[in-house]
């Protein structure tokens, strides 16, 4: 599994014109699922997304969490994190899990998230999606559980 990170002031997702996801302070993720991925990548990136200490403290050091700051979570399902770029101009996709399995995975991720008392907030699965932030810093990180 893949996640791109950003620290976000605010963020909002909309599908149709509709908002169906928002947020203040707190994160962005990004969420790319492979066929390969299994239950503990679901946990390495649940456990990395809520302890990263991305945030300022006092002394205007990255030394905190989201959970640190209370802040809350955007989550966006996005299989083109994905990409093969290597062959061509056009990205291949063979690497995303297909979209039933890459859901459940998704969403497991999105409930251990809860668990971990972050609220969460997410776009819908499969669909066409803008999304609106205002990235804080920027901070944005690249996590992947297969580079553990």
């Amino acid at each position: 599994m893949r996640a791109v990170i950003q620290r976000a002031k605010e963020a909002e997702v909309r599908v149709a014109n509709k908002v169906v996801g928002t947020i203040g302070a707190g994160l962005v993720v990004f969420v790319g699922v492979e066929d390969e991925d299994k239950e503990q990548d679901v946990a390495y990136l649940v456990k990395k997304i809520s302890k990263l200490r991305i945030f300022e403290d006092d002394d205007n050091k990255m030394n905190l969490s989201v959970q640190d700051v209370k802040g809350e979570i955007l989550s966006i399902s996005q299989f083109t994190l994905h990409a093969d770029t290597r062959k061509g101009n056009r990205p291949s996709f063979t690497g995303a899990a297909k979209p039933d399995y890459a859901k459940d995975l998704y969403n497991r991720l999105n409930n251990l998230l809860e668990i971990e008392g972050i609220h969460v907030e997410t776009g819908q699965f499969g669909e066409h999606m803008e999304v609106d932030f205002i990235n804080d810093g920027p901070v944005t990180i690249l996590i992947d559980s297969k580079n553990k």
